[in-house]
């Protein structure tokens, strides 16, 4: 390079004068390092990147895809002028020329960028790729790969402002170092977020998919993205939550998760009946009911040996195992809760065969509505506060009868 240089300088000399032998000779080597870095670029860009994206087609394996992905070959593409410019300049300027530090500097900034793009694009990749394996897909990693962005981005900085001043990058870390609080404070979301990205993701709390319920907050809806810096959710009215993922890790919130992988969806429903139609049933109810099978398992003791409601439950129990709709190897039951002042609560609890909203909705509907429709075929009665209505009916039958006029005779 040095006797290019020698060349190209005394052919100026000879033919254009000693003036604009030395400012020609660097126009001439720039131009050319300008000509070699433009077809270099070229060739990457039109011969390299085509033959590794045919490889990568013919492999058995679908990572390299993402990897020699377009946006990230084409940013690997920016990495190339720097490193021709760093390496050719010196033999363009001497080596105590100002314009050499300049220009040196600017590649390696340069280079710097170009690489922190690269880098940006290979961890977008990463997460692409994490997504294609079956127990990655779901875990919360996108915060994961955000810090690590950031990481860069920190670093990218560090190392920029180490070349500009010309000092070691561990110095610049070094005076770095005093401001660690201010810094702890600005990235404070960011590192909470990290720390609860990786808590979530290795304890499996949370899934993008996940129907979650957070009322403190008034989430309830699926998570649609979980990233460094918030958690959203589309709540079921199509609005959106954000909350912060470090509030996952330190609050509670309800994973439906676990309901929509059994298969089952819970059915727990009470229906108060009126205390004051629960008696013993009569002979021939016992007759009828015993024809009907509703007394299997049951023994008869005394004249009146069970109550209409015990009937009632074992009704709902056999029709609740013959219901389609419901899961058969989950639990079932029907029992009693504590009497109030609302009556006899007679609680349902079992679970649908599908988790679908509406079908559960429609399922559990039906199965309520039987049981109200049923209850005076046992001599039950729902229990029901009184109304307006109500209370004007009773009133009217309770007045006393209007007095009849007294006739003349009476009167006299």
């Amino acid at each position: 390079m040095d006797s290019l240089y020698g060349i190209i300088e005394n052919w100026l000399r000879q033919n254009l004068g000693e003036d604009i032998a030395a400012w020609g000779t660097k126009g001439i080597l720039l131009f050319g390092i300008v000509v070699i870095s433009y077809f270099a670029v070229k060739v990457f860009r039109r011969l390299l990147i085509p033959c590794l994206q045919m490889l990568s087609r013919y492999t058995k394996v679908k990572w390299d895809d993402y990897l020699f992905h377009d946006k990230v070959l084409q940013k690997a593409a920016h990495v190339i002028l720097p490193i021709i410019w760093y390496v050719l300049l010196p033999f363009v300027f001497p080596k105590s020329s100002p314009w050499l530090a300049v220009l040196l500097k600017i590649c390696q900034i340069y280079l710097i960028v170009a690489s922190l793009m690269l880098l940006s694009a290979f961890f977008d990749s990463l997460y692409e790729i994490s997504n294609m394996h079956r127990n990655l897909r779901n875990r919360p990693l996108r915060g994961i790969y955000q810090m690590l962005k950031v990481i860069a981005v920190c670093v990218s900085v560090v190392l920029i402002i180490s070349v500009i001043i010309d000092k070691n990058a561990m110095s610049v870390l070094a005076g770095l170092g005093a401001s660690a609080a201010v810094l702890m404070l600005i990235f404070r979301d960011s590192i909470l977020g990290l720390v609860a990205g990786v808590q979530l993701s290795a304890n499996d709390m949370l899934r993008p998919g996940d129907w979650i319920t957070m009322e403190k907050y008034g989430a309830d809806g699926y998570v649609t993205e979980v990233n460094l810096t918030t958690v959203k959710i589309q709540n079921f009215d199509m609005t959106i939550t954000t909350i912060p993922p470090y509030t996952l890790v330190s609050d509670s919130f309800r994973n439906w998760r676990g309901m929509q992988e059994s298969g089952g969806r819970r059915i727990k429903r009470a229906v108060p009946i009126d205390a004051d139609t629960i008696r013993f049933c009569s002979d021939e109810e016992c007759a009828r009911f015993r024809e009907e099978g509703l007394l299997q398992g049951m023994r008869d003791t005394g004249e009146r040996p069970v109550s209409n409601l015990t009937v009632l439950q074992n009704y709902i129990a056999r029709y609740m195992s013959k219901h389609p709709d419901l899961h058969p190897d989950m639990l079932q039951m029907v029992r009693q809760l504590p009497p109030t002042p609302d009556g006899v609560p007679l609680e349902i609890y079992c679970f649908t065969n599908n988790t679908e909203w509406t079908f559960y909705e429609s399922v559990q509907d039906e199965i309520i509505a039987h049981v109200i429709a049923v209850l005076p075929q046992f001599g039950l009665r729902l229990f029901q506060r009184p109304t307006g209505n109500s209370l004007r009916e009773t009133g009217r039958n309770s007045m006393p009868p209007e007095p009849t006029p007294l006739s003349d005779a009476e009167k006299e």
